[in-house]
This record gives structure tokens, C-alpha cells and sequence, in this order.
């Protein structure tokens, strides 16, 4: 399964591409690419969402994934920074749909569980168990490219705990 996680954001957009390689002895995440879309503040709304749609798009389509995994909106004490996230979002989301992909979507708690094994962990400690996690040598090119592969490898753990617990035939 490859996954496609994209950490939205008015300023920086990061994406991220994992799969998992169940072929080796022991299932193992594979890093396949990863990025930020930098948007520039003075441009208009408008252009900097048609700039996240045709760069999500191209990224897409070119790493071909199963599925595109989202975080979810935390909620914010600023009304106008949450409908600003919430239309990069649905941006995202469009973008996949116009590449026919599934999108799943995940809260952060979930996320740094997943990726950290503690909800509430510091960035610097997704950034250091997301490199562990895909043998990375050096880290993303920023802290919304690993936010976007710890979106991805959230999505990856999450489907093989539910594949396990199908084919376990629900027991526990």
C-alpha cells in the first residue's frame, strides 16, 4: 500500500509519500518522496490555492497512491486562521478526488500515537521517530514534509491494525 499525507497549511504545504513493503521477512516502511509547497504570503487567496491544487495534483498523479491521508482541523482560538486552513483542506481533498484516490483523515492525536507512541509529543520528536521510522539519513526538507510522511505512516499503521484484526476474524 503507498499512501500520499499531506500536512496542510496557509504558508507551507508539505506532502509526503510511504509505502509499506510487505515483501521483506518483516513488513517494513519504504520513504518514496517527500516536499513542501511554499506559498508566498502576498499573493492573493486565490492564487495561492490554485498554486497547493496544481502541485498536489502533479504529486498525485506522479507517485500513484492508494490513498491520500489529511489531518484533521484542530480547533483554534482564531476563527479567521481555521476557515483559512479549512479552504487549503478542502483543496487537498479536491485535488485527490480529481485524481480518483480515497481520502482517509486522522486527528493529530492520532497521528503522534501512531508515529510516537504519545499523543501529546513535541514536533522535534515526530521529526526524530519519522526519520527512525523510514531510515532516513537526514530529515525532510521541513518540519511540514515530516508532518506530512508521520501522516502517511499513521494511515499505514492504522490499515495494517485493521487488516490484523479482519483477518484474526475480530477475536482478541
Amino acid at each position: 500500500m503507498r499512501v500520499f499525507g499531506i500536512d496542510c497549511g496557509t504558508e507551507f504545504t508539505g506532502y509526503g509519500v510511504v509505502e509499506m513493503d510487505a515483501r521483506a521477512r518483516n513488513s517494513r516502511l519504504v520513504h518514496c518522496a517527500a516536499g513542501t509547497i511554499r506559498l508566498n504570503k502576498k499573493e492573493a487567496t486565490p492564487t495561492r490555492l490554485v498554486k497547493i491544487f496544481g502541485e498536489l495534483t502533479a504529486q498525485i498523479t506522479l507517485h500513484e497512491p492508494d490513498v491520500v491521508a489529511i489531518e484533521e482541523v484542530f480547533f483554534s482560538a482564531n476563527a479567521k486562521s481555521a476557515l483559512k486552513l479549512g479552504q487549503v483542506r478542502g483543496v487537498a481533498m479536491l485535488a485527490a478526488a480529481t485524481c480518483g484516490k480515497p481520502v482517509v483523515e486522522y486527528a493529530p492525536l492520532s497521528i503522534k500515537s501512531a508515529v510516537v507512541g504519545y499523543g501529546l509529543a513535541a514536533k522535534e520528536q515526530v521529526q526524530f521517530m519519522v526519520m527512525r521510522l523510514l531510515a532516513l539519513e537526514t530529515a525532510p526538507d521541513s518540519a511540514d514534509a515530516a508532518d506530512a510522511l508521520a501522516i502517511a505512516i499513521c494511515h499505514l499503521h492504522t490499515a495494517q491494525t485493521l487488516d490484523l484484526q479482519a483477518g484474526a476474524g475480530g477475536r482478541r
